[in-house]
């Protein structure tokens, strides 16, 4: 937009400039025309006229002899100036206003000299053309600000426009992370770029959600499957068991037994986590007392820690309220106070503390065990896996992928840190 009006101001200043040039090229040459047809007198009364004719006009003329001594015009005296590169006069004309006061204009004038020593000058006072570049001036200026002002609010209805489409896509995509699979992007019928992306962002989204629940539904199936088959072994090794002690052999059968309920401890392990993930548990949520829940937790694992000899530290605020699934949260701290009894070794220290801070509440348990190493603080959470320095401890690797369901469930984040040591941070949102 500068350089378009760049360009209507060269053009319509530049060509009045240009015309005002031509008008005082073509008086000259007239001029000079009349001097060669009827001599200075026939000069001298063409001058008088055109000067009677306007006499406030913007017209300058001078006829002057050889030593620059005024014989007609309207100026005084010969400007004291040098001619510029293309033979023009360019000096300043004082005038006299009504009210008395002296003003000065920029003048422009070409000199010609005529035979027998006269010179003549005729030339334009510039003050109109100056005041029409003042003008066009001024309005280029408003025009580009205007430009620039309606731009930047054009600028700022689009960007708000397209932050908000943006935005509708980044609240779908924090939902779907926090596992809600049934959302979509909304779209607006308008069949422009973003309705084409959220188009073709809710087709992905349904092939992943259809395969998510294939695999879901593959998973409890076999799930459901295996359960049925190991409990009926269960029971009969239980009721083999009960016909065979008069032997008093009870070691295999038990061993059979401990099997089978590992088995069964995995794979409704597995269920539970699938039933967390699916997100029906929210329909249940209620608000709890979590220094209550934490308690609870501690409470039932204080002889464990004892029986280790291991110093169990406990601090807990009051009254720390939460919305959610008490069952749920019982289960996943008392799997994180379980690994951190579990692996601290004896005579170890394990702190258990909850408080309400402004960024919500946060629950942390710190042991002086073996802790995680850094690169396998991602890798802990994923099902069925297992450290290499706990392969034989007894578990099935799932105790923390149910953690970390249920924090993702409770739109909380769970956090490892420590080594040496580990130290589990369980944080709940801020309350709306």
């Amino acid at each position: 937009m500068a350089v378009l009006l760049t360009f209507i101001y060269w053009s319509t200043a530049g060509y009045m400039a240009l015309q005002t040039d031509d008008t005082i090229e073509a008086e000259v040459t007239g001029l000079a025309e009349r001097y060669g047809v009827s001599g200075l007198d026939g000069l001298v009364r063409s001058i008088d006229e055109r000067i009677s004719r306007k006499p406030n006009g913007d017209a300058v003329y001078l006829l002057t002899d050889d030593q620059l001594a005024p014989l007609i015009g309207n100026l005084d005296r010969w400007p004291r100036v040098g001619k510029d590169g293309d033979g023009w006069l360019n000096f300043n004309l004082e005038q006299i206003t009504g009210d008395g006061d002296e003003v000065t204009h920029r003048a422009r004038a070409r000199p010609f000299t005529l035979h027998g020593g006269y010179r003549l000058l005729v030339g334009r006072d510039m003050h109109a053309l100056d005041a029409t570049r003042s003008l066009i001036v001024r309005a280029i200026a408003w025009g580009l600000a205007i430009t620039v002002i309606m731009a930047l609010a054009g600028g700022i209805m689009l960007s708000r426009r397209t932050m908000r489409r943006l935005e509708a896509i980044n609240e779908t995509s924090r939902r779907i992370m926090s596992g809600d699979l049934s959302r979509r992007i909304p779209t607006r019928s308008t069949n422009d770029d973003f309705d084409q992306l959220a188009d073709n962002l809710n087709g992905m989204l349904d092939t992943i959600e259809q395969l998510m629940e294939d695999v879901r539904r593959v998973t409890d199936n076999v799930a459901h499957d295996l359960r049925t088959p190991l409990t009926r072994l269960r029971n009969r090794l239980e009721a083999l068991k009960r016909s065979s002690e008069h032997n008093g052999d009870h070691a295999p059968i038990e061993a059979a037994l401990a099997d089978a309920d590992g088995l069964l401890t995995t794979f409704n392990a597995l269920l539970r986590i699938a039933s967390i993930e699916s997100g029906r548990r929210r329909a249940a949520f209620e608000d709890i007392s979590l220094d209550e829940v934490m308690r609870d937790v501690t409470e039932l694992y204080e002889p464990l820690a004892e029986a280790k000899n291991q110093k169990l530290d406990v601090e807990f605020s009051d009254n720390v309220q939460v919305r959610g699934d008490r069952d749920l949260l019982f289960q996943a701290f008392a799997n994180l106070l379980d690994n951190a009894i579990k692996y601290t070794p004896p005579g170890g220290d394990i702190r258990v503390s909850l408080d309400d801070g402004l960024a919500g509440p946060r629950i942390r348990i710190v042991d002086s065990g073996p802790g995680i190493s850094e690169q396998s603080r991602e890798q802990v959470f994923k099902r069925f896996y297992r450290l290499e320095d706990s392969r034989h401890t007894p578990g099935n690797g799932l105790g923390l992928s149910l953690v970390e369901a249920v924090a993702r469930l409770h739109k909380a984040n769970i956090k490892l840190g420590g080594e040496p040591g580990l130290d589990v941070q369980f944080a709940f949102q801020k309350a709306a």
